[in-house]
């Protein structure tokens, strides 16, 4: 017997501060009120997240847009994007491939120090770019020294020309992704909000190219909430060929897994997204192995760096960690952290019954298994407490699985608001604002570590919380699919 569709869970009646908010326009949503026929919860998601993205385009612009700005005015705006930076000495003035294996361009250029799927979305803007601005003779370019690159005005167009091509496809990654989180939970689109008006969204989106791995994580969410596990392991290899991160999806699929004793599910997800992952690395490895390998051993090497715990406590206690001292380490607490998840995910409202499924009366009820995002999010989160680097970027990395995980206006505002202390204290402490007298303290700044640090875990506790206490869990169906059925006797036998 098909289930009738049940209507969208209205946030204005769902979470407690949108609906004390919801007071200035009439309270919230009645009962016999109609919705609008055109402005569905999709298209008004997408408006709100097209609103945020002109909104961070604009707070980057005076990094972009004044003359005469140096460095600090940079940090002062807290305007600084990866993007300008490297258009020149990666190659991407003069089109190089990234992974070319020919002497002199690798002499000439740095090496692309991210994944192959960042690597090939700046090589295919910079075409774009290049394009735009009149497709202008890069080998008269090769000519020159590089360093005579950054003070031609061609190049200087061309660097904000870049910044823009990439800002507009950022925004068409964020409104995939969007529209993926709000499709997740079919009567919860609502949740998707907290992604498409966020702060951390607003600051970060244009620094680095994170938001490519978000796109997909968002996308590998919706499709693992549409059963659909080999779509869901290429979109997480993919993913990871441009993050590490979303890998650590396959740890909360395993938990899943496990208690739905769904292991061909699980190797489904797995293979694929090896399969996938194997297949976007291919045309970097092949063309230049050792351009490839830049990634691995460029993280391998790096020491503690901004705003990690390791940088907090290398600074305050004088200490000087070697890169191999933190990589043992890191790991270490990385693989302890996700046991831990293990052992919550396999507990968390457990019942007696092994397949997930109690019997009470010849009524089958589905239990609460652990939600996707919900793992998702502690294990990733994991992995950034321990870290030896945290960009202000990475917030991003969370944002995806933190509003489907925890849809609370509350709890998004505490987290994101921790965020966002810390991105304004990392280049105050750059720009030697925190500094006493100019005499370089960077207590201020380890407080700015500390408060997002704390605000990860209050998220993480939460979310913990509600798997243990399910009741809490705004996105549990309080009305479970009930399917009866009735005992073999019965089937056979007349009144």
């Amino acid at each position: 017997m098909p289930r009738e569709r049940k209507p969208h869970v209205h946030a204005t009646n769902d979470d407690p501060v949108v609906t004390a908010l919801s007071e200035v326009v009439g309270g919230p949503m009645g009962e016999r009120a109609r919705p609008h026929r055109w402005w569905t919860p999709l298209r008004v998601l997408l408006l709100l997240t097209a609103f945020t993205c002109c909104l961070g385009l604009v707070q980057k612009a005076p990094c972009s847009l004044v003359d005469g700005k140096d460095q600090n005015w940079v940090y002062s705006h807290m305007c600084y994007t990866d993007l300008r930076p490297l258009y020149v000495p990666r190659g991407l003035a003069e089109h190089a491939w990234p992974y070319s294996d020919d002497e002199q361009t690798r002499e000439r250029y740095e090496v692309m120090e991210y994944p192959v799927g960042i690597a090939y979305w700046a090589w295919g803007t910079a075409w774009v770019t290049h394009w735009l601005n009149g497709s202008p003779d890069v080998e008269q370019r090769y000519q020159s020294p590089v360093d005579q690159l950054y003070g031609d005005d061609e190049v200087e167009d061309e660097q904000t020309i870049f910044l823009l091509v990439n800002a507009l496809g950022f925004a068409f990654l964020a409104l995939a992704a969007v529209w993926l989180l709000s499709r997740t939970h079919e009567r919860r689109p609502w949740d998707a909000a907290a992604f498409a008006l966020s702060p951390a969204l607003l600051l970060t989106g244009l620094i680095n190219w994170d938001l490519i791995a978000v796109a997909l994580v968002a996308g590998a969410l919706w499709s693992w909430s549409r059963d659909r596990p080999v779509l869901t392991g290429v979109l997480i290899g993919l993913g990871t060929a441009a993050k590490l991160y979303p890998l650590f999806l396959l740890g909360a699929i395993l938990v899943i897994c496990l208690r739905k004793r769904q292991y061909w599910t699980f190797a489904s997800v797995t293979v694929s997204a090896a399969l996938a992952w194997l297949v976007a690395n291919a045309p970097g490895f092949l063309t230049g192995p050792d351009q490839w390998k830049v990634f691995w051993s460029f993280n391998a090497e790096r020491t503690a760096d901004l705003g990690s715990v390791w940088m907090l406590i290398d600074q305050a206690g004088d200490i000087g960690f070697k890169a191999h001292t933190i990589n043992v380490w890191s790991w270490i607490l990385f693989g302890a952290w996700c046991l831990g998840v293990f052992v919550i995910g396999m507990t968390a409202s457990r019942s007696s019954s092994a397949r997930g499924e109690e019997r009470v009366a010849g009524v089958s009820r589905r239990l609460d298994t652990p939600r996707l995002a919900q793992l998702g999010y502690l294990i990733v989160v994991g992995f950034l407490l321990v870290n030896k680097v945290y960009s202000p970027q990475y917030v991003l990395w969370l944002l995806p699985l933190a509003v489907l995980a925890r849809p609370r206006w509350r709890d998004q505002l505490i987290w994101q608001g921790a965020e966002v202390f810390y991105f304004c204290t990392i280049w105050w402490y750059l720009g030697g604002y925190l500094a006493p007298a100019g005499g370089g303290d960077a207590g201020f700044y380890w407080v700015g570590i500390a408060v997002r640090v704390l605000g990860e875990l209050y998220l993480a506790a939460v979310i913990v919380r509600d798997l243990y206490r399910p009741d809490h869990d705004p996105v549990r169906d309080p009305d479970p699919v009930v399917e009866v059925r009735a005992p073999a006797s019965l089937e056979t036998s007349g009144p």
